[in-house]
């Protein structure tokens, strides 16, 4: 059985824009993880732009497909940017610095922090279990090689369950829950439901 770890920074690698350096790591993903096979087998048997171009139409412009974790407890409020710096917070608290001018609750960046710190941030996938469920059964439904990244069997196990938030990480108590794309508490305007 592959450790955790690798399985999660592999999905990490797998649920990035597939460009040229990214594939480029599909040969060392594919021996280190053997679990994100499939996935793997999938994405190369499209061609480079084809693969490409499945990424922005189903990972980029499908909601139901969205990789930006907070965006499936928070949608388009205020309280997000909350959750965004938070979630900042954290990795800088763990010396786990962004390189890109990114989002911090980017699925591959959560993936790559808990793949280095792997208890903090399987916790932190906990959190978000249900969207990453939701993404998972999406992207099934959209014949998408990712959903073997999002679902790799080790990932899931690793993460568990749909289960209450685990007690006595007081970083991940601090982090926001809610409702999918709706204002709470008149903060902000209701964000659509498709």
């Amino acid at each position: 059985m592959t450790a955790p770890a690798t399985v999660l920074q592999a999905a990490s690698v797998l649920l990035q824009y597939p460009d040229e350096r990214v594939r480029a790591a599909f040969p060392v993903v594919r021996e280190a993880a053997p679990v994100v096979r499939g996935a793997l087998d999938a994405m190369e048997a499209m061609t480079p732009l084809a693969l490409q171009e499945h990424y922005v139409q189903v990972l980029d412009q499908k909601r139901q497909c969205c990789l930006y974790l907070t965006w499936w407890t928070e949608g388009e409020t205020r309280r997000r940017g909350l959750a965004l710096a938070r979630l900042k917070e954290l990795y800088r608290a763990r010396g786990f610095e962004l390189v890109s001018k990114g989002l911090p609750d980017f699925l591959p960046v959560v993936l790559e922090f808990a793949a280095s710190e792997t208890e903090l941030g399987l916790a932190l996938l906990q959190e978000h279990r249900a969207a990453l469920e939701l993404l998972r059964l999406a992207l099934l439904e959209a014949a998408s090689p990712y959903a073997g990244a999002v679902a790799a069997g080790e990932v899931d196990r690793a993460v568990g369950p749909l289960q209450q938030p685990q007690l006595g990480h007081r970083e991940l108590q601090r982090l926001p829950t809610g409702v999918v794309g709706r204002a709470r508490d008149g903060d902000g305007a209701a964000g659509d439901e498709g």
